[in-house]
């Protein structure tokens, strides 16, 4: 059986008054004569086209010579309403389509055979209508003085990034050619001068920011992210788990020498073959639950402290690891007084017993700095409930640009990466305006700004 064909519909629209104002000076004109044109719409699974009829008026001004009128909702000369296009935009920024996959969908679902360059002209379109100085100026007045910076590399560009965690809004972005100080600081420079006067900074450890900040924000507190610090301590416990556990399989063990001599007796040989099978089944274990070793104590179950405790008994070393995981947890404990967090580490970091393990040894290097260790404190001189340790915020807006970007694995050019960002920033900004309406008192109502697309390009 066939398909059934679509079902198609035909809309009239008019706009033709005797007079219309100019679209430059708002001074009327007078018709001329008027125009029809097919213009397509959208609805599922059917045809929608809108035969509207414009007027063409003859101009009392000097703007032009002659103008025509506009059907609300409709662009001049479009061949599809601004419906189609709201619809495109949603499917690229909440759906996440590629071009391809969108094109395809909006050709089964609607019958309408969209062009690749029409589907970018949707993004123009949607952009114009923007105002990035608005968005500006709605981060101003939300920003609580945290700022989270963090770099993420697209291709052979760099996407500079801000955002607020304690307001939970991006700030501010900036595409750039390289990472490095010139640009950096480019950028920090804009925020300060837009009006960012900060508090806290909350950075991962590159070496990037240390010199930027201490001149630009001298008065705000440098913070690193104790995720990372926490990151790197915790690779060097589970290099020293993976040597402990390569001792107990034998692989580390040296050529034999000195055994008696003669060939060992079945007996011997089926005895030092069970105890280098329960050795390997031993190592095997521990490797398989290493993360046991680097687990906090409050996310660990029963189970897995079973686990810990057989883990233990194959190397009695491992309790030395565990243990020092244990101090390290402790000094980036959020309830910690500062000067119990100072107390902690210099405990930490003269322990003997410690150093002379190399791996835990390159760990302790990573806190030996008192300036260094300062600012991964620097939280706990923050009030309670402003406390920012990590830079996991915006991290986890980076992550999903890089997601959405490498769904679009075609976007290289400078120009279509700020559009969509553009973009994505300011559908996050309608979606946190949405979850924050405030509360209605009578007749008063209060009306978000809208955000023009423009400004937030930074310092790119």
């Amino acid at each position: 059986m066939d398909a059934l064909e679509p079902r198609v519909r035909v809309v009239h629209r008019q706009c033709a008054p005797k007079t219309y104002p100019c679209p430059h000076c708002g001074k009327p004109g007078r018709r001329k004569q008027t125009h029809t044109r097919l213009v397509r719409d959208i609805a599922y699974r059917e045809i929608i086209v809108i035969e509207i009829e414009v007027g063409e008026y003859r101009a009392r001004c000097s703007c032009c010579k002659t103008f025509r009128s506009q059907v609300p909702g409709i662009e001049p000369r479009a061949e599809y309403t601004n419906n189609v296009r709201e619809a495109v935009i949603n499917r690229v920024i909440d759906d996440t389509m590629s071009m391809e996959r969108l094109r395809q969908a909006m050709q089964r679902d609607f019958h309408l055979d969209l062009s690749t360059g029409f589907l970018y002209d949707c993004l123009d379109w949607k952009c114009r209508q923007l105002d990035l100085p608005a968005y500006r100026q709605w981060t101003l007045e939300r920003f609580s003085g945290t700022l989270s910076i963090d770099e993420i590399h697209l291709g052979q560009r760099t996407l500079l990034l801000a955002t607020d965690p304690i307001s939970n809004i991006p700030v501010a972005f900036a595409l750039v050619s390289a990472n490095d100080q010139e640009h950096m600081g480019r950028f920090l420079r804009n925020l300060k001068n837009w009006g960012f006067t900060t508090k806290v900074v909350v950075t991962d450890g590159s070496n990037l920011y240390p010199k930027l900040l201490a001149e630009i924000w001298p008065d705000a507190q440098h913070q690193l992210c104790v995720f990372h610090v926490l990151k790197d301590i915790n690779e060097c416990v589970l290099d020293s788990l993976r040597r402990q556990r390569r001792r107990l399989a034998g692989h580390d063990q040296p050529a034999r020498g000195g055994h008696r001599r003669g060939r060992l007796s079945k007996t011997q040989r089926r005895t030092r073959t069970r105890a280098q099978k329960a050795r390997r089944q031993q190592a095997y274990f521990i490797w398989k639950h290493r993360h046991l070793i680097v687990t906090r104590p409050d996310h660990m179950s029963g189970r897995d402290r079973y686990k810990l405790g057989r883990m233990f008994a194959a190397a009695p070393g491992l309790r030395q690891l565990r243990e020092f995981v244990l101090l390290v947890y402790g000094i980036f404990e959020p309830d910690v007084k500062f000067p119990q967090a100072v107390a902690r580490w210099a405990k930490l970091v003269t322990e003997p017993k410690f150093r002379a393990d190399p791996d835990l040894a390159r760990a302790l290097a990573m806190l030996d700095s008192e300036e260094k260790f300062e600012k991964m404190i620097a939280y706990l001189q923050s009030p309670a409930g402003q406390r920012v340790r990590t830079n996991n915020h915006v991290e986890r807006t980076n992550r999903r640009l890089r997601y959405f970007e490498k769904v679009r694995y075609k976007w290289r050019r400078r120009r279509t990466i700020v559009r969509f960002v553009v973009l994505a920033l300011e559908r996050w900004r309608l979606q946190h305006s949405e979850t924050h309406l405030p509360e209605p008192t009578g007749a008063t109502s209060h009306t978000t700004p809208q955000p023009d697309a423009r400004g937030l390009k930074s310092a790119a």
